[in-house]
């Protein structure tokens, strides 16, 4: 399958446009990528069935996180506009904690306003009873994706994505879940095409004398990338002695912004040389053995 928009076509002039001539260059595209040239044309892995179905249940989850987050906010600006502000919606008294609630002028909260309250309310437990119900079929999931103790024969067969991704410390089920459905699922022939995939890969701008970096590119997974960057900072943080790190702090003194973008694309390179070649990363520290 050939992306469209990475074949180079004419931009002087108007161009005809017919099922001939597109024929004619997909055919001209596809003889110089067979002659070995691989930037003539990008190359379109679509995904199985099954590998498409099994990233829903990560994208589902995500979904509801957001409406989650939606409702409440909705719920503490209503508070806040009757002088409120110390209101968690999430907490388990939050019926009886609304009952007692007084406004910044003593009174009680007005009937109207405590009634639409109770049916946000009602819409934020139904979505904490749907995201324990994908969160507890993705554990399912991961569950059943492990392999077998015995060894087969290949080394390479051995490899268990998820297994291995889960044993690191640092990451859980949520990141080990994106990353086996949206990133692992595919293989890729180098390090270049695990960034660019991720829309990490930099883009350098030079003419002439005038060089800089336009940042990464932002042209692949949207999903992969925020994981991938949310992964970085809990990184950081659960592990300190590793390479990854102590690169991070090195350059987060020129700039921690800069620094912590440009680290999601060497993690998640590591991570892909850990799960399909088995190289372990320099200072990474294991989970206990259960």
């Amino acid at each position: 399958m050939v992306d469209p928009a990475s074949i180079a076509t004419p931009r002087r002039r108007r161009r005809a446009k017919t099922d001939r001539l597109d024929g004619e260059t997909l055919l001209r595209a596809l003889l110089a990528y067979k002659r070995g040239e691989p930037r003539v044309c990008a190359m379109v892995v679509a995904p199985s069935p099954e590998e498409e179905d099994r990233r829903r249940l990560c994208r589902e989850r995500q979904a509801l996180i957001a409406e989650r987050i939606t409702h409440v906010n909705r719920i503490k600006g209503l508070l806040f506009s009757q002088g409120i502000s110390d209101y968690a919606p999430l907490r388990r008294d939050r019926r009886s904690r609304l009952e007692t609630l007084r406004t910044g002028d003593g009174r009680e909260l007005p009937s109207h306003l405590r009634a639409q309250i109770g049916r946000e309310l009602d819409r934020i437990e139904l979505l904490l009873e749907q995201i324990k119900a994908v969160e507890a079929e993705r554990d399912g999931l991961l569950a059943a994706a492990r392999k077998p103790a015995e060894k087969p024969a290949d080394e390479k067969a051995a490899l268990d994505p998820v297994a291995m991704l889960l044993a690191l410390k640092g990451l859980g089920a949520n990141f080990a879940a994106v990353l086996w459905s949206e990133a692992f699922y595919r293989q890729f022939s180098n390090r270049r095409q695990v960034a660019a995939y991720a829309g990490l890969a930099a883009t350098p701008w030079q003419s002439g004398g005038i060089r800089h970096e336009q940042g990464v590119s932002k042209a692949g997974n949207p999903r992969l990338r925020t994981t991938m960057i949310q992964l970085a900072w809990l990184w950081v943080r659960h592990q300190p002695q590793s390479a990854l790190t102590r690169w991070f702090k090195e350059r987060s003194q020129q700039g921690r912004k800069r620094a912590i973008v440009a680290l999601p694309r060497k993690l998640l390179v590591a991570l892909w040389k850990y799960v399909t070649q088995g190289v372990v990363i320099e200072g990474a520290v294991m989970k206990p053995a259960a």
